[in-house]
């Protein structure tokens, strides 16, 4: 059964700069029918996530309860028969004394309307816990999104790497050939292309394993899906971080409090009733076998002492609601030291990225044009090509890991606030930016 998104997991679903692509992609989907958008995978965890599955039965429970607390008490029948099977007088049925009457509770203290309820509180609860299930889903669904998109950025540098390895060895083969360099260049060369081969073959794997894990999400075995179609180096513009905390009560996370304060609330003002008791009346016929009469009976009966009885249940319900209220600090205390946490981290990851785009890649990619046209020319010895070569590729791995990482920790952001920071609804997907 399809849990369709609320308002809170609507918003979520502008996640970051992977959010759902727009009518640039509208235009390609023909051209690449099996790639895979950030909205696709949301939909397919919606629809098919095995978590999510059972709260449509909890819910139907739920509903039964409701009809249940609705229900008056139950009418009862019974039947005495008294003074027979004895001695004398009262040998056999002929002294017998048989009645039939029927008993009905009345509820006082409007009992059953309490009842009611606490059972309908208990449903808008559990509609907000599905809420807040369907944010971690789709959460986990955004990460392991973003896990993706990195491993195929990362797998693409190794086909790069192994690719400008294998362009050094032609480089080294030549300048041996022509007694300008030592064979153990060449030796060391070939040694760092095979090298760069293992690294492309597990980034291969690796990506296999995350395409996986994020089928996973919406309970497939297999990644019937093309590529991921994500832009990892764009980010939303930086929201302050009051406007953040201003947030936090449209999550969930706490709207579940509000709910399970009203469900408390309804418990006590139910648990305060039972101080009145009920009335049970019950009225019947009687046959006497003696004098072959038959006459009516009437009864009522009500507990004595309800106030006293009803005292430890109104005590639990009293001290279940203060500790409603005692979660709540607790909680918010803890989210929004978190939610700095986040923030600060997120603006760290952002700059890092920013600035090994435009500063520390541009100068790298240079530096080793530069050393390899020195190289080429005996100016430079294979030594600098190497270190060149290694820290223009260590960079590209730490601009993805510092991409991976702002993007996931604005995740982490939106699953606390219940929010999107992004407004637009077209994102360019790829990885052209880099």
């Amino acid at each position: 059964m399809l849990l369709f998104p609320t308002r809170a997991t609507g918003a979520f679903l502008l996640i970051t700069g992977l959010a759902l692509q727009g009518a640039a992609q509208a235009q390609t989907a023909a051209a690449e029918p099996a790639s895979l958008t950030l909205g696709q995978a949301v939909e397919r965890a919606l629809a098919g996530n095995p978590a999510l599955q059972g709260f449509a039965y909890t819910l139907q429970a739920q509903d039964a309860r409701i009809a249940a607390a609705g229900q008056r008490p139950a009418t009862e029948a019974s039947f005495e028969l008294e003074n027979f099977l004895g001695s004398g007088d009262y040998d056999g049925l002929d002294a017998a004394e048989a009645t039939f009457a029927l008993s009905q509770v009345v509820e006082l203290g409007d009992k059953r309307r309490l009842r009611t309820a606490a059972a309908e509180a208990g449903r808008d609860l559990l509609s907000i816990e599905r809420q807040a299930a369907q944010l971690d889903v789709l959460a986990e669904v955004a990460r392991r999104f973003i896990h993706v998109a990195a491993l195929q950025e990362q797998l693409e540098l190794t086909i790069s790497a192994t690719a400008l390895a294998g362009s050094i060895v032609a480089d080294v083969e030549r300048r041996v050939q022509a007694a300008r360099s030592p064979e153990a260049e060449l030796l060391r060369a070939q040694a760092a292309l095979a090298t760069a081969e293992i690294d492309e073959r597990h980034a291969r794997r690796q990506l296999a394993v995350g395409r996986r894990q994020l089928a996973a999400t919406w309970g497939a075995e297999e990644d019937a899906f093309g590529p991921i179609k994500a832009d990892l180096y764009r980010f939303p513009a930086d929201t302050d971080f009051p406007a953040l905390v201003e947030r936090l009560d449209a999550n969930p996370d706490f709207l579940r409090f509000a709910s399970e304060a009203r469900l408390r609330d309804a418990e006590l003002r139910l648990a305060s009733s039972l101080s009145r008791p009920d009335l049970s009346f019950s009225a019947g016929v009687r046959r006497i076998e003696g004098p072959d009469d038959q006459a009516l009976v009437f009864g009522v009966s009500v507990p004595l002492f309800s106030g006293q009885r009803a005292a430890p249940a109104r005590a639990e319900a009293s001290a279940l609601r203060e500790l409603v209220s005692a979660d709540r600090q607790t909680a918010t205390i803890r989210a929004r030291n978190q939610l700095f946490q986040l923030h600060q981290e997120l603006q760290q990851a952002v700059a890092e990225t920013r600035t090994l785009q435009t500063e520390v890649m541009p100068r790298l990619d240079q530096a080793l044009k530069q050393t390899r046209y020195a190289y080429e020319r005996g100016r430079y010895s294979y030594l600098e090509l190497v270190d060149a070569q290694q820290a223009w590729r260590a960079a590209h791995y730490t601009l993805i890991d510092a991409a991976e990482r702002g993007q996931t920790l604005q995740v982490e952001i939106e699953r606390l606030t219940g929010e999107s920071l992004e407004t637009a609804t077209g994102l360019p997907g790829g990885s052209e930016s880099r």
